[in-house]
């Protein structure tokens, strides 16, 4: 009978031997998932000084908000300067040119700025020996109240 409550005590050692083993298997598995965890945690929270996960996600959607807000001003600034960038002169063409058959250099010119629809103004500049003459016309459309020359038309069409 001593041999029977042996033998039935050292089934019950064993018994309790392989959940222990079990046990410490389990304890070790969730150690590794907590350390993982953590340092998700730790990755998540970053150097905030917070501890408390809800105010993270609330500042971040805040910063969210404030760069959806400043998303749209930009959006609208662009917009804004899409619209006006046609109206800007900023086409300049120049053509030099000899106004006078009788000898000297290109010395003279015809300067074209404009913008996208050839709207703005030609200057032109003929120089003689004696003086110099600048005169300017509107431009609209490529066209002019004033009758064009030659070289003022070829100003207008190499502002690009």
């Amino acid at each position: 009978m001593d041999e029977q409550i042996l033998n039935v005590f050292y089934l019950v050692c064993m018994a309790l031997a392989v959940l222990v083993i079990v046990l410490l298997i389990w304890v070790a598995t969730l150690g590794a998932r907590l350390k993982k965890l953590r340092k998700q945690y730790v990755a998540v929270m970053g150097n905030t000084g917070i501890t408390n996960i809800e105010d993270v996600v609330m500042e971040v959607k805040n910063r969210l908000e404030e760069q959806r807000q400043h998303s749209e001003k930009l959006t609208k600034r662009v917009e804004t300067i899409e619209s006006e960038l046609p109206q800007v002169k900023g086409k300049v063409g120049i053509v030099r040119f000899n106004p006078f058959s009788d000898g000297g250099s290109d010395l003279s010119f015809s300067l074209a700025i404009v913008n996208e629809e050839k709207d703005g103004a030609v200057f032109s500049s003929l120089h003689s020996r004696e003086n110099s003459y600048v005169y300017a016309k509107p431009v609209v459309k490529g066209e002019s109240n004033y009758p064009l020359t030659p070289e003022e038309k070829q100003a207008i069409l190499a502002a690009k």
